[in-house]
């Protein structure tokens, strides 16, 4: 069943908005959640730059393995959020799977993937999950 992504946007303290936006957790739904994000970080930009080149491309690429790793270990949907903080932005993905994420080894002669987890701990200031009933959150702070 696909559905269209739903997007809620709330004013922050700093006039720019937070942003929430539900997906269907098709495949596809990984490249609109790192578009999302873009279009988030180009509107969070023209109010605040961020204090270093590299932090826009950090961010893209921590909701971009967030997402991914969503899609292929929670079926069905899933949910983005960022907003600003004091120093830097808070990027959440909550999806329907109870299991909390877990460093796997990283051949790189071998493929396989198992790098994702150890570039989201290595790029973000601090990482939580947070398990509900009907799945979890996880929850990264970046700097900007």
């Amino acid at each position: 069943m696909a559905s269209e992504p739903s997007e809620d946007r709330k004013p922050s303290q700093d006039g720019v908005e937070t942003l929430t936006r539900a997906f269907a957790g098709q495949l596809r739904n990984v490249t609109d959640a790192r578009l999302t994000a873009e279009g988030y970080l180009s509107t969070l930009a023209r109010a605040s730059p961020p204090t270093a080149v590299e932090h826009w491309d950090d961010i893209l690429l921590v909701v971009t393995e967030l997402v991914a790793n969503s899609i292929q270990y929670a079926p069905g949907p899933f949910e983005l959020h960022m907003r600003r903080t004091f120093d830097g932005v808070h990027v959440t993905v909550r999806d329907s799977s109870t299991t909390p994420p877990a460093p796997r080894p990283f051949h790189p002669q071998r493929g396989g993937g198992g790098i994702g987890w150890h570039l989201i701990h290595t790029l973000c200031d601090q990482v939580s999950v947070v398990v509900r009933p009907d799945g979890k959150d996880v929850h990264t702070f970046l700097p900007w």
